[in-house]
């Protein structure tokens, strides 16, 4: 850039429009956008060749080992004005644009359009992969194990109201892994045909949020009845087709696709609100820096089972940072257990404890090794990611 400054005012010492100066400042802008617009093709042509060569071969398009890498690599290269959120924003959409130019890559999520799951998965996965809304989460993981869709995209739990129960169920009958997981953090707004809170009756959402925001519902609509519903984007399909009596609970950028007012926004009790997705795939990650490995497992009926189990895991000083049980639906008073390590069990230096492990437990599935996941805010109708540091 020219080394010409702009002049300033002898008084203030505040900058004085230069519109020469700023036409300069512009052509210099437009200068570095064909840069990056050649090189960006540039990139995309030999993504279009690895796509190419990998045209006869099952393997996957998305990975999520290599792409943290990459990021990584980048965001210690950066020493200049660009923040980090803006630096993993951008790659995010240039690696989803490259999977999509290697093979068009299907992604579902608990529809319609418009809900948590979607967002997220938009916000991990990039805009570019074609993403395919389903009726419910188990639809998600058939289509999923069947191979009908490359990528799912799952709620597993959230910091306020603990798991989504039924996500963990599911693993128990579909045959899928973990590829990596993302931490969003959620804020509700109140929707509605009505042009204020007074007066409305019903109220509806998912069960979770309704959860949240139960504190502020009961303070300012303790009349309304709460109804719930499959997910928030379709209580917000719902209420647009309604009397404008009725409210529902969800993103904020659901008043715009579906019509509506905006009546009030992070309605939910506490802010610091953050939802847990994995993304599952049918297929297990094989390489890569695995930070952590998720697992079920069912124990014989006896007692100190579950404490041999975990002093195992301490004895090779694994850190377990979840531990769940659920009903086994299969037998009455039977559970299983669900659990997050902090390690990746498919190393070798594991391989002799994996096996006393399988020994001391009636099942033991792995589940996947995958990366830790980064947190991504998508309150607003922008997405700001951030470091998981």
């Amino acid at each position: 850039m020219a080394d010409e400054k702009r002049p300033l005012t002898a008084e203030s010492k505040t900058p004085v429009l230069d519109d020469a100066y700023l036409a300069r400042v512009r052509d210099e802008i437009d200068h570095i956008d064909d840069e990056v617009l050649a090189l960006l093709n540039r990139r995309a042509k030999v993504s279009r060749e690895v796509g190419r060569l990998k045209a006869d071969s099952a393997e996957p398009v998305f990975k999520p080992f290599r792409e943290t890498e990459v990021l990584q690599r980048l965001i210690e290269k950066s020493e200049g004005d660009l923040p980090e959120e803006h630096l993993r924003s951008i790659y995010r959409e240039i690696m989803s644009s490259s999977r999509r130019l290697q093979r068009s890559q299907k992604v579902v999520y608990l529809g319609p359009e418009g809900t948590f799951s979607h967002f997220a998965g938009q916000a991990y996965l990039g805009r570019s992969a074609e993403f395919e809304p389903c009726n419910t989460i188990a639809d998600v993981f058939a289509a999923v194990a069947s191979r009908e869709a490359e990528l799912g995209v799952i709620p597993l739990e959230n910091s306020l109201e603990g798991t989504v129960g039924q996500s963990l169920d599911l693993f128990l009958r579909y045959e899928v892994f973990v590829q990596a997981e993302v931490f969003c953090k959620i804020s509700h707004a109140l929707l509605s045909k009505a042009e204020s809170a007074a007066g409305l009756t019903a109220v509806y959402s998912h069960p979770q949020p309704l959860a949240q925001c139960a504190g502020w519902l009961r303070q300012n609509l303790h009349s309304a009845t709460l109804f719930p519903m499959d997910s928030t984007a379709a209580s917000a399909a719902k209420v647009a087709h309604m009397e404008p009596n009725v409210a529902a609970i969800g993103h904020i950028k659901l008043a715009e696709m579906y019509n509506l007012n905006v009546l009030a926004t992070h309605i939910e009790d506490l802010p610091d609100n953050w939802t847990r997705f994995l993304i599952i795939g049918p297929t297990e990650t094989r390489a890569g820096n695995r930070d952590k490995t998720s697992i079920l497992f069912s124990l014989p009926d006896k007692p100190g089972s579950l404490s041999s189990v975990l002093a195992l895991l301490a004895k090779e000083g694994i850190n377990i940072t979840k531990l769940e049980s659920r009903p086994l639906r299969s037998e009455k008073w039977k559970y299983v257990f669900f659990a997050d390590l902090e390690c990746d069990l498919n190393k070798d230096e594991y391989k002799e404890m994996l096996t006393v492990l399988r020994q001391g437990t009636h099942t033991l599935r792995v589940l996947g090794a995958y990366p830790a996941g980064t947190y991504i805010d998508v309150t607003s109708g922008g997405i700001v990611e951030k470091s998981s540091s």
